[in-house]
């Protein structure tokens, strides 16, 4: 389970398009898909905190919460874009933050409401995704070609056998989709 600045110092390229998207809107935005009880998905929209420090979301009582409290599995989807069919995508562990320092820093820097029943999660990453389709214009509608798709996985989590190779440009951990 590698942090934010672990996955971003080994793909910076790869982390900044993944944060452009997550925060195109201003503030962070995206899909926070949790395991319920039951093991079935749950998705709610969430406002992703990204820093230089890490990957976080604030999270109030809720089901989502809850979710994320049993079995912090989660899965982070950006909104889409108006103009394009691009998006990211990363996926791990979510885990509560107890320092009191983290929290009042980030609290602030997110105006996360300092009277909302909120907890800090941050969230470490395991696989992360964006695909970037260039549109083609012509014919009887625009279709997007083929993504350009690029995956980071946590090389400390990926068994040999489940990697494919990669073209040499590419990158130590970056693979690119069939």
């Amino acid at each position: 389970m590698a942090s934010w600045t672990e996955f971003a110092a080994d793909e910076p390229r790869l982390a900044d398009g993944i944060r452009l998207l997550m925060q195109q809107y201003g503030p962070g935005f995206g899909y926070l898909a949790t395991v319920r009880a039951d093991g079935g998905p749950r998705v709610h929209p969430v406002s992703p905190v990204i820093t230089d420090d890490g990957l976080y979301c604030f999270v109030i009582d809720s089901p989502k919460r809850r979710d994320l409290e049993r079995d912090g599995r989660y899965a982070l989807h950006s909104f889409p874009p108006e103009e394009s069919d691009d998006e990211a995508y990363v996926a791990g562990r979510a885990r509560p933050v107890t320092d009191d320092a983290t929290v009042a820093r980030l609290a602030l820097a997110a105006r996360a409401a300092p009277h909302a029943d909120w907890r800090l999660f941050e969230f470490t990453v395991d696989v992360a995704m964006l695909a970037r389709r260039e549109q083609s214009v012509g014919g009887p509608s625009e279709l997007a070609s083929s993504p350009a798709v690029q995956v980071w996985l946590d090389p400390a989590g990926v068994a040999p056998q489940a990697v494919r190779p990669v073209p040499a440009h590419s990158g130590r951990h970056h693979r690119r989709a069939a």
